[in-house]
């Protein structure tokens, strides 16, 4: 059974999580490719909601094995964290596994992600503050620390003292803080050794052995295509590929093995964090998606900036991800609207632009060109057949689908793990 990716078709907070949670009872393992702990997941299942953060969101499913990849950077403290409080509620979280390949996130990565931002002032990207970045560079300048080196002490503090040899110049001399002692990360560091072996795999290996034995592996990106360190908007970027390729390199399976690209969509657009955003809202309407959609970020609890849907970035994220089918979600946070604009198009300097300018500059001066379509007020919440929806969100979503060039397969009309149409089988 070939492989699935799960990604991101806007700036991220799309709701993969609600959308791998559905797929969890058909697929065998759920598999974070990339990113850190600066991602968030939010599933609700019944009455009760789970926030996620580096973890797969497979883990909420009993029969899946979930997977964290070589290309994800880890935090082994929140790592730790978030695993107790999922056992504390009853979640069984015994059959994860972490690719010794994935990088550690350590204190001088997170002081340098902070300092760094801050120091940037009115040009800061709006990181997370998380230490990603300065880990992704340290993984890019061969001179990071890995999770299998903290199973030997040696090699670990050669690792981190080295690191600090030169990151300690930075803090003192040029940001004006102290230095970090090296004894104390190594400290710390082995203490999670005990902690983490027990998940510990060739990660490649295992998933190729169950593609081998036709089990169904489902590739989760965090983040969003937008955020992409090559195809977002850079440089208001994640450091990792959130995009279908990066699913590749970040769990160690071959192209040839992905069948299914399916992109998360949400009914309207938002974003965290600075760059450019030609649908944003900043009136009643933005506050109101805002709101409605409970748009706060799961890890860093910023509001999420809101604007209504973009079809230019949607057939961005088709072509650049290869996407065979789409998952709406969120479609019930329009109710209420008498009229609905969706961006058909962008017009920089007097010119109508239909697919996203590749220039930077071109983008930041984009203007949203709308198409108006016919709201409804029905509750859609618990419609389970597209035909239950309402005739006008119906053709909105047609409307959506036509635009974004890509089947739209499933539609998300209320946060519960029941709220959800399926249309067309993603396996």
């Amino acid at each position: 059974m070939p492989a699935l990716v799960l990604v991101g078709a806007q700036w991220g907070d799309e709701g993969k999580g609600k959308a791998t949670d559905l797929l969890g009872g058909s697929v065998d393992y759920v598999v974070r490719y990339q990113g850190g702990n600066n991602a968030g997941h939010t599933v609700v299942i019944g009455d009760q909601k789970y926030a996620l953060h580096l973890l797969p969101s497979g883990i909420l499913s009993p029969n899946v094995t979930p997977v964290i990849g070589n290309g994800v950077v880890i935090d082994p403290g929140v790592l730790l964290s978030e695993l107790n409080g999922l056992n504390e509620r009853g979640i069984d979280t015994s059959k994860l596994l972490i690719s010794g390949n994935a990088h550690l996130i350590t204190p001088y990565h997170r002081t340098l992600d902070k300092v760094t931002e801050r120091f940037l002032g009115k040009r800061r990207i709006g990181t997370t503050g998380r230490g990603i970045g300065p880990t992704y560079a340290d993984k890019i300048n061969r001179v990071g620390i890995r999770v299998q080196d903290l199973f030997d002490e040696s090699i670990l503090q050669q690792k981190i003292e080295a690191a600090l040899h030169d990151k300690n110049q930075l803090l003192v001399k040029l940001y004006n803080r102290r230095a970090i002692p090296a004894e104390l990360v190594l400290e710390e560091y082995l203490g999670y050794a005990d902690k983490i072996k027990p998940f510990l795999a060739d990660t490649t290996l295992v998933l190729d052995e169950a593609l081998k034995a036709n089990k169904v592996v489902l590739l989760e990106g965090g983040q969003g295509t937008l955020l992409d360190v090559d195809h977002g908007t850079y440089p208001f970027v994640t450091s990792s590929n959130p995009t279908a390729g990066g699913a590749c390199t970040g769990a160690g399976i071959g192209p040839t093995k992905i069948d299914r690209v399916i992109g998360i969509l949400k009914a309207y657009t938002t974003r965290v964090g600075s760059g450019p955003f030609p649908t944003e809202l900043l009136d009643e309407d933005g506050e109101a998606l805002r709101r409605i959609g409970g748009e706060r970020g799961v890890t860093t609890g910023r509001d999420r900036r809101c604007g209504w849907f973009d079809a230019v970035i949607a057939r961005y994220a088709t072509r650049v991800n290869g996407l065979t089918d789409f998952f709406l979600t969120k479609l019930d946070v329009l109710t209420g609207w008498e009229q609905i604009p969706v961006c058909v198009a962008y017009e920089i300097d007097g010119r109508r632009v239909e697919e996203l300018p590749y220039n930077q500059s071109d983008f930041h001066h984009a203007k949203p060109i709308y198409e108006t379509l016919p709201g409804w007020n029905e509750d859609i919440s618990k419609a389970k057949t597209f035909a239950e929806l309402p005739k006008n969100a119906q053709a909105y979503v047609k409307a959506l689908e036509e635009m974004s060039g890509a089947p739209i397969s499933a539609i998300g009309v209320g946060p519960g793990r029941d709220e959800t149409i399926q249309i067309n089988s993603f396996i």
